[in-house]
């Protein structure tokens, strides 16, 4: 594993630093990106055209974004897919990330993958598949504080 990267400080915004781990068989790799609370961990690395956390659904029904909060804390935007992430699981920090929100600086280990190429349908874009969330949508549940 890589040595942890410094990340900057959660500005005035509401913003804060997520960083992705990711371990393959022999290597890691980690990025990072700021991550707004009105947005989910998935949508902020969409809009910054990041990589690192695998994106299906966008709705919490495929699993495929399934990560670990090993670090900082996150709250619920909606309903954890019991399909895919036990009450056991979620006490445990795992979670899907779009179905959370930063609270504060986020380090995630992704556990998702993808079971088969998925392609990107006619007329999808991103920007328009991606949208904001605003308070009122926001469940305010912590999966793992540290």
């Amino acid at each position: 594993m890589s040595a942890k990267t410094a990340h900057p400080a959660t500005d005035a915004a509401g913003q804060h630093w997520v960083r992705i781990e990711q371990r393959a068989a022999e290597t890691a790799q980690e990025t990072g990106y700021l991550c707004a609370e009105t947005e989910t961990l998935l949508q902020g690395m969409a809009r910054t055209g990041r990589k690192g956390i695998p994106v299906g659904c966008l709705g919490g029904g495929c699993g495929v974004c399934k990560v670990k909060v090993s670090a900082g804390s996150v709250r619920r935007v909606g309903p954890m897919s019991r399909a895919h992430v036990s009450v056991e699981e979620e006490a445990q920090g795992i979670c899907l990330a779009c179905r959370v929100a930063p609270l504060a600086n986020v380090e995630v280990e992704v556990l998702g993958r993808l079971k088969k190429a998925l392609g990107k349908a006619p007329g999808f874009s991103w920007s328009a598949g991606v949208a904001k969330l605003g308070a009122s949508d926001c469940a305010t549940a912590n999966v793992k504080e540290t």
